[in-house]
């Protein structure tokens, strides 16, 4: 009797590793639900680098000039210049381990709910460690001698007044505009909190006065031509300043590395122009998938090696309430 022809559903063309395609399926899915979860992927600067610790960003001051009286010697202006260095963090990693007896027994599929939930821890601690930088973007001193370091806004109400919190970014926008900040790629970031006391304020979403919004829907698009981002991954009251508080706080501190610790006890929102805050990749997110005969199981893990940093401080505003 012939052995049958197996079609191997996990091999690409008919060839090569049986789970291939399963593996793409599954890393497929961990991209999916990483992109639903970031907020601040694709509004902040990102940069890749085949290898290396670190990136420079270079900066230059501006450079002056004046009337010439003929016959005067021109020499040059000096310009200031300064640079940004963003360190590639250590890999961070997010592994699930699924015995083959549990994945047998199971009537349903457990992988796409783990490839779902790595993708969503991704992407949440990415957002988390931007949006810090981007608050301690606010706090830091100008790049280059002359230029403009970031801004801090103070109400004790931006918290729980949405007509303040509106009066703020417009604020914030003030302040950019004149610091010669480019009026496109503004973003405000806000928690839902704030979020929809910013919709129930309804000259915010007034039509006859060009507010972008809907009472009914509890939305809010923008203010002062800065979109809203709602997003649970603002450091608001929290103190980030060591392990302690940390932990206190109920986070993992290994998940917080020194450059993105401070204390956002206070912090309410933040403004931050797109080349405010950079990312540098290493390794862009990848999975790898591993059956352990020793241990009758298969390891699955999704990971990521990159850094964040403040690029321009003058594109950073924080709203704080002290």
């Amino acid at each position: 009797m012939a052995n049958a022809n197996v079609t191997r559903l996990g091999q690409i063309n008919g060839a090569g590793d049986t789970d291939a395609l399963f593996l793409k399926v599954y890393a497929g899915e961990v991209l999916t639900a990483y992109e639903t979860a970031t907020v601040t992927e694709s509004r902040h600067r990102v940069r890749k680098i085949n290898s290396g610790k670190s990136a420079q960003f270079p900066a230059t001051g501006k450079i002056s000039g004046g009337y010439h009286t003929p016959g005067n010697e021109l020499v040059g202006k000096t310009v200031n210049q300064a640079e940004r260095v963003i360190t590639i963090d250590s890999l961070l990693v997010s592994d699930a381990f699924v015995a083959s007896i549990d994945e047998a027994k199971n009537h349903y599929d457990v992988r796409s709910i783990y490839s779902n939930e790595q993708g969503i821890f991704l992407g949440n601690n990415m957002d988390k460690n931007v949006l810090r930088v981007g608050v301690l973007a606010a706090r830091a001193a100008a790049t280059v001698t002359g230029g403009f370091g970031g801004s801090a806004l103070t109400n004790a109400n931006y918290g729980s007044d949405g007509a303040v919190l509106a009066g703020g970014i417009f604020a914030a926008a003030q302040i950019m505009d004149e610091k010669d900040i480019p009026a496109s790629e503004r973003y405000a970031y806000v928690k839902p909190a704030q979020y929809y006391l910013l919709a129930q304020t309804t000259n915010v979403i007034n039509s006859q006065w060009g507010g972008e919004g809907s009472y009914a829907e509890g939305s809010v698009r923008r203010i002062a031509d800065i979109p809203l981002v709602k997003t649970n991954n603002l450091p608001n009251g929290l103190n980030l300043t060591d392990d302690t508080t940390i932990a206190a706080a109920g986070i993992d501190p290994t998940l917080v590395p020194a450059a993105y610790r401070g204390n956002f006890t206070n912090t309410k929102a933040l403004v931050l122009h797109k080349e405010a805050v950079g990312t540098v990749k290493l390794l862009d997110l990848g999975m790898e998938m591993a059956y352990d005969i020793r241990r009758q199981g298969t390891l699955i893990v999704a990971k990521y090696a990159v850094g964040h940093g403040a690029l321009r401080p003058e594109g950073a505003v924080e709203l704080k309430s002290a």
